[in-house]
């Protein structure tokens, strides 16, 4: 089994020998423009011979970066009549909070958004038919245009895809390709924005990434692949590729889902069911948050400004404080890192490859915590430090009157304190206890800065896993296979149609089920899970109520009204603390989650098998604060479990650096995890 996790620096590749229980990795760097080369060439490095392979999981940045670039195919909107503007008005709101003017653009241009007669209610009535002459009409004026998708808006298809659907069956009739979205297959769901946003952005994504996804399957069938490829979505499942082209939407964080997921099993089987992921790669740093064993859901994003996507996603922080991202000082005199970053190509100014603009592995380089004689990624045979040193000495010791090493240390305080920022908003300013969780450093320079985000967190200890460098490639092995569905239901409690209820239940069930029936996966375990959005009449926020729904050969027994209203009361009063007097219940939506649950490795293949005294490979000076300091150098992955080693210290390994500060100590655990702690808490 092949896990791949494409970054915006590196290729990061894990390979799971299932016979053998061994695992090996690789890390290239990612391939620009087209991707596909880093993500074939990292494979090749690890396996030869591709009808070995039994399945490859891919978690991909190509959808994040086709709408983060605007690099999508030109795209068609048939809307309902009057509807034209949906998404460029959106929810009235603006790229700058003060201020007359905006200059939001959205992904496809207003003469390509064409109104055609139709008119469905929103109790789901329909007072116009669509005309599907004039559907015909417009479908023929974006082909002509030179649009190679196409998105079909209709006003209240949540409530009733009658008048959507013959328009999408005209559509598709004389469509040249099967990039056509229609927002009642991908979000049926009220609320008419967010609807349009997300398809109008499945449609946009649909040519770039099937046509990645395209070459990749073809390349890897053609070097005589014959196993299964799938593709890890947003939610942290992973979905069959055809799905993956169908619904590109799902995959908008599909790289930083799969490491929060390898994250969660990793944390869990060492005892910690609390944690905070900090995943920093090259160009930026993602922190999520693991609350007793399970991951936080959220049920949109927005990708950027104006570019909302509502499909259930693993919620992830994103700030541009990665390895690659640029230090600079503003004309206020003040430091600044990223959100620009040198990526892979150039790269920082020690890669010696055209930058000339320091960034955060520069100054990592500068005070010694980066060895520079065995960079990772394997491309490089060293790292120019005097280079890096003259670039921090340009652009920010001189303009702040430092000296080189200050600069380098100031560069390291500022992209530890937008991290550590990160990490505080999504635990501490949400209520949770940092002393009751463990903090999980990984990506290619995670492992650096875990003794500076427990010192500025009071988070208690981090665990640095066995290969944080590619963790990300890790997850994609890991990832259960997971359909999510949600049908608007918009009815009172009291007049709840419990046939209809049942009927949408029951077809989530069905059709999950009928995806897991064609992969070509072994499942250990299916799960169906439901739940509704519901709130007081009167109230604009919803609480999520789980169902208790038993499935009995395949066939849903709904719950009853009286279930669904003490649900209901138990999730309102755990999120508010009261319940409202006379309050009128009502329910939103239905959403269906069916899980396949994939077989797991054992992490104890991982651990090391060595035994015996540890002495360090080497020793250097690494300066901590205002002073170099002889720290002594381990390959970490020879390490015995059981092995503690105090700070200062640097354990090294191919795909990252693990730094141990002098007041921290490290110790390997069962699965050959680094636990990194107060030294006085050694027993």
């Amino acid at each position: 089994m092949i896990g791949v996790d494409v970054g915006g620096t590196f290729t990061d590749v894990f390979v799971l020998d299932e016979a053998e229980g061994t695992a090996t990795v690789a890390k290239v760097p990612t391939t620009r423009p087209d991707q596909s080369a880093g993500f074939l060439d990292g494979i090749a490095r690890e396996v030869t011979d591709l009808s070995q392979i039994a399945v490859v999981v891919h978690g991909t940045t190509a959808g994040t970066n086709a709408l983060l670039e605007r690099k999508g195919a030109k795209t068609g909107v048939i809307c309902t009549q009057g509807l034209r503007d949906v998404l460029e008005m959106r929810r009235r709101d603006r790229p700058r909070t003060w201020g007359l003017r905006g200059d939001f653009e959205p992904v496809v241009d207003r003469r390509n958004r064409l109104e055609v007669p139709e008119r469905t209610l929103a109790d789901g009535a329909i007072r116009t038919l669509v005309d599907l002459d004039a559907v015909r009409a417009a479908t023929r004026q974006l082909q002509a245009d030179g649009c190679a998708a196409v998105a079909i808006l209709f006003a209240n298809a949540y409530a009733n895809s009658e008048n959507e659907a013959a328009a999408v069956d005209a559509v598709r009739a004389i469509w040249p390709n099967d990039h056509v979205s229609a927002s009642h297959e991908i979000l049926p769901e009220i609320r008419e924005f967010e609807r349009f946003s997300t398809t109008a952005l499945n449609a946009y994504l649909q040519p770039e990434v099937s046509g990645y996804l395209g070459r990749l399957e073809s390349a890897l069938r053609q070097g005589g692949f014959d196993g299964e490829f799938m593709i890890v979505q947003s939610n942290g499942g992973v979905m069959a590729v055809d799905t993956a082209c169908r619904l590109p939407v799902r995959t908008a964080l599909s790289g930083p889902a799969a490491g929060v997921i390898a994250a969660g099993y990793i944390a869990q089987s060492a005892g910690f069911d609390n944690v905070i992921t900090g995943d920093m790669g090259g160009t930026s740093f993602d922190v999520s948050l693991i609350a007793e064993g399970r991951s936080m859901l959220s049920p949109q994003t927005s990708v950027d400004f104006g570019m909302v996507v509502r499909t259930p996603m693993i919620e992830i922080t994103t700030i541009g404080a990665g390895g690659g991202s640029i230090a600079w000082v503003d004309k206020g005199g003040l430091l600044n890192i990223g959100p620009e970053s040198a990526g892979s190509d150039p790269g920082p100014v020690a890669y010696g490859m055209g930058n000339d603009r320091p960034t955060v592995t520069d100054a990592n380089v500068v005070l010694g915590r980066i060895d520079p004689d065995n960079p990772i990624g394997g491309k490089l045979a060293r790292l120019d430090v005097e280079a890096a040193a003259k670039a921090i000495d340009l652009h920010v010791a001189a303009p702040l009157g430092l000296g080189t090493l200050e600069a380098a240390e100031a560069i390291l305080t500022v992209a530890n304190s937008r991290m550590a920022g990160a990490i505080r908003l999504v635990g501490i300013e949400r209520g949770f206890d940092p002393k009751r969780f463990v903090f999980m450093p990984f990506g290619g320079g995670g492992a650096l800065h875990a003794g500076a985000m427990l010192a500025e967190t009071g988070i208690a200890r981090a665990i640095v896993p066995r290969y944080p460098g590619v963790t990300s490639a890790m997850g994609c092995v890991i990832a259960d296979m997971r359909q999510d569905f949600v049908q608007t239901i918009n009815t009172l409690v009291s007049t709840l149609d419990a046939a209809a209820l049942t009927r949408f239940m029951q077809s989530h069930a069905d059709q999950g089920m009928a995806l897991l029936d064609a992969a070509r996966t072994i499942f250990e375990a299916r799960d169906i899970s439901f739940e509704l959005d519901m709130a007081y009449i009167g109230q604009t926020h919803t609480v999520s109520v789980p169902l208790r729904v038993t499935v009995q050969d395949g066939t849903v027994q709904p719950p009853t009204q009286a279930e669904i209203e003490t649900a209901f009361d138990t999730a309102y009063g755990a999120t508010f603390g009261r319940l409202l007097t006379g309050g009128v219940r009502r329910i939103l939506n239905l959403r269906s989650a069916v899980t396949g649950r994939r077989p797991k490795f054992d992490l104890t293949t991982l651990a090391p098998t060595q035994e015996g005294p540890v002495s360090p490979t080497a020793t250097r000076p690494v300066h901590f604060g205002d002073d170099w300091q002889d720290t002594a150098i381990y390959d970490r992955l020879s390490l015995p479990v059981g092995t503690v080693i105090k700070g200062p210290a640097i354990l090294t390994q191919p795909d990252t650096t693990v730094l141990i500060e002098p007041d921290l100590q490290g110790r390997v655990d069962q699965f050959g995890n680094t636990i990194i702690e107060p030294a006085e808490e050694a027993s």
